[in-house]
């Protein structure tokens, strides 16, 4: 899993799977990435500032399994 911000364009990426992908959009701000066997690729939050702290990206990031099995759901 990468997690990466860009300051210039306050987007943040999770990234579950590095492969072409399908994008779908949840929202203005939201869209998902899905890899061609239809499995959660990838997350992108546009105006992320406030998910993101000043010390990224040296800010310990954890996530449960469980959690993104959840999403992949959606």
């Amino acid at each position: 899993m990468k997690i990466k911000y860009d300051k210039t364009t306050d987007t943040l990426y999770v990234e579950f799977l590095d492969t072409t992908v399908t994008t779908k959009r949840l929202s203005d701000d939201i869209a998902v990435d899905y890899d061609a066997a239809g499995k959660l690729a990838g997350i992108e939050v546009l105006g992320a500032k406030h998910l993101v702290s000043e010390e990224w990206p040296n800010r310990h990031v954890e996530y449960q399994e469980d959690a993104l099995a959840k999403v992949q759901r959606l």
